[in-house]
C-alpha cells in the first residue's frame, strides 16, 4: 500500500542550503532558500559554538520543517556528509543502534535523528552541487549564513563565544 505522500501529487519545492564555520569547530550557522509556487522563502541561523556538519545538517532540518503540508523536495546541497549520510548511511546506522560500520558511535546522531523525522512526510531527491561555483541560490544561502554569523559575534561578544567554544569542546570530549 502507498503511503498519502506517494499516490497523490505533491506540491514541488526547490530548496538549498548551506551551513558554515569561522573555526571548526567555532562560530557556525545554517541558511536555506526555498523556491515554492513561484515565492522564494529563506531562513537562517547561527550558533555560538559548533562545526560545519552541524550546521549543514541544522540547515536542512530548519528548511523542510518549514513546509507545513507533505511537499515533493528538490533539496540542493554542496555537503557530500549530509547527502550520503541521509541516503546512504542512516539505514545502516540506525539497524546498528547509531553506531557506524567501525562500531563507532555516529556522530551528529542527535541532528541525524531530527533530519530522518523531518523528511518523513516529504519526498525528497537529494541533490549534490559544487560549493562556491557560482550557483546564485548556494552563493546566496552562503552570504546569508555569514550575516547570521556576523550578526551572532556582535550580539555575543568575544568573551562569551569563547566561553561556548570551551564548553562545547568539552562535550564532546
Amino acid at each position: 500500500m502507498k503511503s498519502a505522500t506517494e499516490s497523490r501529487p505533491l506540491p514541488r519545492v526547490v530548496v538549498h542550503t548551506d551551513g558554515g564555520c569561522q573555526g571548526n569547530p567555532g562560530v557556525g550557522a545554517w541558511a536555506w532558500v526555498a523556491e515554492f509556487k513561484g515565492q522564494v522563502w529563506e531562513g537562517s541561523g547561527a550558533v555560538a559554538a559548533t562545526t560545519n556538519n552541524r550546521m549543514e545538517l541544522q540547515a536542512a532540518i530548519e528548511a523542510l520543517n518549514r513546509f507545513n503540508q507533505p511537499c515533493a523536495v528538490e533539496l540542493h546541497t554542496d555537503s557530500n556528509y549530509l547527502r550520503d549520510g541521509i541516503t546512504k548511511w542512516i539505514a545502516g546506522w540506525k539497524r546498528n543502534g547509531w553506531q557506524t560500520a567501525a562500531k563507532e558511535p555516529v556522530k551528529n546522531r542527535d541532528l541525524w535523528q531530527a533530519l530522518d523525522a523531518a523528511t518523513l512526510r516529504h519526498r525528497i531527491d537529494w541533490k549534490w552541487l559544487k560549493g562556491h561555483a557560482g550557483h546564485p541560490l548556494n552563493e546566496h544561502c552562503d552570504v546569508l549564513a555569514g550575516k547570521a554569523m556576523e550578526r551572532l559575534r556582535r550580539e555575543l561578544g568575544p568573551s562569551a563565544l569563547k566561553e561556548a567554544l570551551r564548553e562545547f569542546e568539552s562535550i564532546r570530549s
